[in-house]
């Protein structure tokens, strides 16, 4: 077979325009947002340098923000709590329905609703029963009155209630990619792994886990980065409340930015943001690399 040999400089000029793009798009408005948030700015009027002052405030002097990053770190680590349950029924699936790739699409759907809709549906469901709520007016009909809440409104309760929307939303997401990476497994692995005695959990055990390995590492990365980034579902249902008891990273430093007119407080909170997403990204490849080359 023969090898096309093309020169380094017009691989180069190919690449350069999606790479100054690239660039444009994403690292210059990160560094534009940490130079704002050295800024003490309303967006409007003449901003003044203050330095570091505005993260001195974020980690000493702002009630709501470490709450905020516990909630926000508190959805990621949910949102990945689902992903081994997701790789063990795209496993049934694969192993038990002619036609799973049906179901696991059916799964889909409600990822491509808008959140709006859904955070809507969700706010009718977990209304108070006065209000027609569903899922009150369901454990008030099975005897369990004491179980009702207003779970929206309760702020001991109301972060977990959002929780339970996002994984609902997001299971079929991930059903669909742990599916697609075990259906990508050479049966002819499982054929020899059953002469040899290794059927079922043995064989998802010592073939199916190890090869998944990489499938399920995009799945980890992809929950824990975008729950770090939750905001619209928040917002939709909550807009923070009640008395910030909902409010997470995204939605705090949008409360900041737009309605406290502090541009330059959160642009510090967006930096910060960027700075959790690319570390806790860092770990978990670091982390699943040696996962691949332990059982590669």
């Amino acid at each position: 077979m023969k090898v096309l040999k093309v020169p380094a400089r017009t691989i180069a000029v190919f690449v350069l325009p999606c790479l100054l793009l690239y660039v444009c798009l994403v690292f210059v408005p990160i560094l534009v947002s940490f130079y704002s948030g050295l800024l003490k700015w309303d967006g409007i009027t003449t901003a003044k340098f203050v330095g570091l002052a505005n993260f001195g405030d974020m980690f000493w002097n702002d009630p709501v923000f470490w709450p905020s990053v516990r909630r926000t770190l508190l959805y990621a680590l949910a949102s990945m709590l689902e992903i081994p349950l997701c790789l063990g029924m795209a496993i049934l699936l694969h192993r038990y329905l002619k036609r799973g790739n049906t179901l696991a699409s059916i799964y889909f759907t409600p990822v491509i609703l808008s959140v709006v809709i859904i955070g809507q549906l969700w706010k009718t469901i977990y209304n108070p029963t006065s209000m027609g709520g569903m899922l009150n007016g369901l454990l008030i009909s099975l005897g369990l009155d004491n179980w009702t809440h207003n779970w929206l409104t309760e702020p001991k309760i109301a972060m977990y209630s959002i929780y339970f929307v996002s994984l609902w939303q997001y299971f079929g997401y991930h059903l669909l990619i742990q599916f697609t990476g075990v259906s990508n497994i050479p049966e002819e692995l499982y054929e020899a792994a059953k002469i040899d005695g290794a059927d079922g959990l043995k064989a998802d055990r010592y073939i199916t886990l190890p090869l998944i390995i990489p499938i399920f590492k995009i799945s980890i990365v992809l929950a824990f980065i975008g729950s770090l980034q939750a905001f619209d579902m928040v917002m939709v249902m909550t807009a923070g409340g009640p008395a910030h008891a909902t409010d997470v990273i995204s939605t705090h430093m949008y409360n900041s930015s737009f309605l406290s007119l502090k541009y330059g407080y959160g642009s510090a909170l967006a930096t910060f943001l960027v700075i959790l997403c690319l570390t806790f990204t860092v770990a978990i490849n670091f982390v699943f690399n040696k996962l691949e080359k332990k059982y590669s």
